[in-house]
This record gives C-alpha cells, structure tokens and sequence, in this order.
C-alpha cells in the first residue's frame, strides 16, 4: 500500500474526507479556483479622465452698506482683484481686504461713477444714483446777510483755517472708518446738518454739523476709534475750544465750543472714550455740542452715522 492510500484509509477511520490538490482535482472532473489577472498596465496614450471644470468666477460688483445720498456715507467693498478705485476721477483708498468708504458732499450731484482698476481683467464701472434731500431752509426776506468781516478777523482766522486744513490732511492707520459710530453725547437735537438761512435771497452758509444741547461740563465720548490731530491750547475765533480726530481712510471729526479738551494732539482714543465736555467757547449763542463730519472735501451727516438720536442718560 502506497503512503497516500495509507493516509486515506486513516482519514476515513477518521471520519474526516482528504479534499485533494488543486491540479488532481481538476484531472478528476471536477472545478479549479480561476488565477487572478494581473492588473492592466496604463498606457500612455489612453486617453485622460474628465475633471470637473473650476468654478466660474464671480461678476464684478460692488457691495455697499450706506446711504447713496446727499451728505451720506457708505462702506463697500470691491470687486475681487481691484488694485485702483476712484470716484469722480478721485483717488480713494482700498483696504487689504477689499473695504473702502466713500461720501458724498451735501450739494453732491445726481450720478457720481466709481471706478474699480483690477489686476489681469476689465475695469469696472458703476454710475452710483445720489439721492437728493430736503433741507431746512429758512427765508429771511426782512435780515439783510450779516456784515463782511473785519480785517482783524481776517488776520486772525488765517493761522485757524491752516491749522484745521493741515489736521484734516493727516491720514492714520487706524480703524474707526469700519465701526458703528455712537453719539458723542446724548440729548435734544438743536441744529440739524444742511439746514440753511437765505437772506433777501442770497444764500448764507449752510449748517455743516449737527448740535446737541447739553449743559455745560456734560463729557463727551469718541464716537468711534481714532487719532487726536487737533486740540487747541486757547480757543478759536468761531469754533472756540476745538478737538479733531481723524478715523482713517479720510474720515474724520470736529467737536465745537467745547469747555474742556482733555486729551492731547497724537493720542490715540478709543470708541466710547471721554475726550472733553460741552460748552459754549467761540461763536456760540449756548452751551451745545458741535459734531462736523467731513470724508476729505465731502461735508457729510453725522446723523446718518450715528443713527437716531438715544434717549439722554
């Protein structure tokens, strides 16, 4: 007896079955497990996957967050890519993340186009519609306009005028431009921006601030983030006690007829800070606060800053 049959004879003593190589099963009639193909080769001229296409990129726009109106300001941002923005053919500043401000003077006219230069594409143009509003004009047929200034005033208002135009001129890294702007100081509302006196026809200065009447020492707070780069040592001829503060990105604020200043040129506040006190110092028929606007040349509204006026504290 060979081994193998040995074996078998002791697998079926055993009760167990002897399952036999592959190769005799297959010599035996009966099924082989089928090799595995090796996986084809790439070849080189096969023809690629289609992908995806990426996104088409999105239309130039601006977004704005403002009033496009007389004396308004708004916040934008620009198209992606922008490396110039100009309105009305003047520069204006763009942040790194694409945010600017802009604003439009009280006698601003009806269309004014912003234009944004971008890196390897077209322009892009916009005609922004200004909305024009009604301001308080009181006609005083019977007043002739008041007396042409004396030449002292002259003399004296010179230095005044260069010192406000040299602290308008100064342009800080600083973020006031993006915040919500608080009022400086709560209370009655007694001059409203724009408003205007006519004299037998002729036009007298408009109203360039809004006033708050208030007594005199009530504190006033920095509307929002910004650099000191005017507070006067003695008061001047109209504006009397005198505090400016420069927000960034050309905007910036005058307090007017103040009693006390009580921060000096170059310091930096923050929104919410003390920074004086209402008074009556300059040319001022009461004690009140004040609060000019201006975006460079463009006179604006506080009021459409700050929003409504908050019940006093």
């Amino acid at each position: 007896m060979t081994a193998r049959a040995a074996a078998c004879s002791l697998a079926l003593l055993a009760g167990c079955a002897v399952v036999p190589p592959a190769a005799e099963r297959a010599s035996a009639g009966g099924f082989a497990p089928a090799p595995i193909a090796p996986l084809p080769e790439a070849r080189a001229d096969a023809a690629p996957r289609p992908q995806s296409r990426p996104p088409a990129p999105a239309p130039a726009r601006f977004m704005f967050d403002g009033s496009l109106t007389q004396g308004g300001v708004v916040r934008g941002t620009a198209p992606p890519g922008t490396t110039a923005l100009t309105l009305g053919g003047q520069p204006v500043a763009v942040a790194r993340d694409g945010r600017f401000v802009i604003a439009f003077d009280r006698d601003a006219a009806a269309t004014q186009t912003l234009v944004a230069t971008r890196a390897g594409a077209p322009e892009h143009r916009e005609v922004l519609r200004i909305a024009p509003r009604a301001w308080r004009i009181e006609r005083l047929d019977s007043l002739p306009r008041r007396s042409v200034p004396s030449a002292e005033f002259t003399r004296r208002r010179a230095p005044e005028l260069a010192r406000i135009a040299a602290a308008r001129a100064q342009d800080h890294a600083v973020e006031g431009w993006r915040q919500p702007f608080l009022w400086p100081v709560t209370g009655r509302i007694s001059g409203l921006f724009g408003a205007q006196r006519v004299y037998r026809g002729e036009p007298g200065a408009y109203h360039s601030g809004v006033d708050v009447a208030r007594p005199p020492g009530t504190p006033i707070v920095a509307p929002a983030d910004g650099v000191v780069t005017l507070a006067t040592a003695s008061p001047f001829t109209l504006e009397g006690n005198l505090l400016m503060l420069d927000h960034g990105m050309g905007l910036n604020s005058a307090f007017l007829h103040l009693s006390r200043i009580d921060v000096a040129e170059g310091d930096r506040v923050r929104r919410g800070q003390p920074i004086g006190a209402v008074g009556s110092s300059g040319r001022a028929t009461g004690p009140h606060l004040h609060w000019s606007m201006k975006w460079h040349n463009a006179r604006i509204d506080p009021l459409l800053l700050a929003g409504p006026m908050p019940a006093a504290e």
